[in-house]
């Protein structure tokens, strides 16, 4: 059997399969799908300084080929998370991701500073790229000035694996990416969601509270799959790869542009046990095409 396990800064992880936050609550939820300790990893929802109530009821919608989300990062805070979740799922062999977000620089330092004692919390997930939040989130994650500020502070903040979730909404998502990469992140991971919009022809008015939210799903992969492939040619430091991965094909495809991991998001929500399923095609993939090790299909298309 081929070798799956990657390396993602210091994290060693079995296999590149994570799931992406906000689609797997805290891992327990998918407990009766899944095997959790078959996983590469799991990130966390997304968890901040205090407490968020989110955004306003409607706040989800499906589109053709995918979903419009505004939650608006709602959870109880990262304290509660120390202290009633952490306790519960800290013990599975799949590393523990938790995904860190923030309205102001310090928010972010603080959080990330009450998170290091917990030792089986294997890294962070910074998100300098949520489009559903009224402010901190994308903000950062807009200019490589912003996002260097947040990732230098964080940095020496954290003493294990720091992960900078990028945002879509820009100009350019490389230089985003080297922007970060000079100031300490050891992987980066995208893409979050792209901003739009769906309106109830019928009542004439937005479908989201919010207005605009973020768009996920299989309609986002291949604008994904191209950032990917960009930013990493662009950076030295590992590549993690999401947007519309359905299914084992569609991983593949990730890794093949240059991604070392994928996580999986919005099919999660389609078959709960889709993780299950992309490794053992992952597997067979590797067997098939005579593969040892996983890691030499990374950035491998032939051109």
């Amino acid at each position: 059997m081929a070798n799956l396990s990657v390396k993602i800064g210091s994290l060693n992880l079995a296999n590149p399969v994570l799931t992406a936050s906000g689609t797997f609550g805290y891992g327990e939820e998918f407990s009766p799908f899944i095997d959790l300790d078959r996983l590469g990893g799991y990130i966390v929802k997304g968890t901040t300084l205090n407490p968020r109530e989110g955004n306003p009821y409607p706040r989800m919608v499906e589109t053709p080929a995918g979903m419009l989300n505004a939650v608006g990062l709602q959870n109880k805070g990262v304290d509660y998370f120390a202290e009633n979740i952490y306790p519960a799922i800290r013990h599975h062999k799949s590393a523990l991701i938790v995904n860190v977000s923030g309205a102001t620089v310090d928010d972010y330092v603080e959080t990330a500073r009450r998170l290091a004692p917990l030792d089986d919390v294997a890294a962070i997930e910074v998100n300098i790229s949520c489009p559903n939040v009224k402010e901190g989130g994308m903000a950062f994650g807009t200019t490589t000035a912003g996002a260097a500020e947040v990732t230098k502070a964080i940095r020496a903040a954290w003493p294990r694996t720091l992960i900078v979730k990028l945002s879509p909404n820009v100009t350019s998502i490389a230089d985003i990416a080297k922007a970060v990469e000079a100031e300490g992140a050891d992987s980066v991971s995208l893409i979050n969601t792209l901003m739009g919009m769906a309106i109830d022809v019928e009542r004439r008015r937005p479908c989201l509270s919010t207005v605009t939210g973020g768009l996920s799903g299989p309609a986002v992969r291949p604008v994904a799959v191209r950032m990917v492939w960009q930013v990493a040619k662009a950076v030295n430091i590992p590549v993690i790869g999401l947007g519309g991965i359905m299914d084992g094909r569609d991983a593949l495809e990730f890794i093949l542009a240059g991604a070392t991991a994928i996580q999986v998001g919005t099919a999660n929500f389609v078959d709960p046990s889709v993780t299950m399923k992309i490794i053992d095609y992952m597997e067979d993939y590797c067997s098939r095409h005579g593969v040892d090790d996983i890691n030499s299909l990374v950035g491998a298309i032939n051109r």
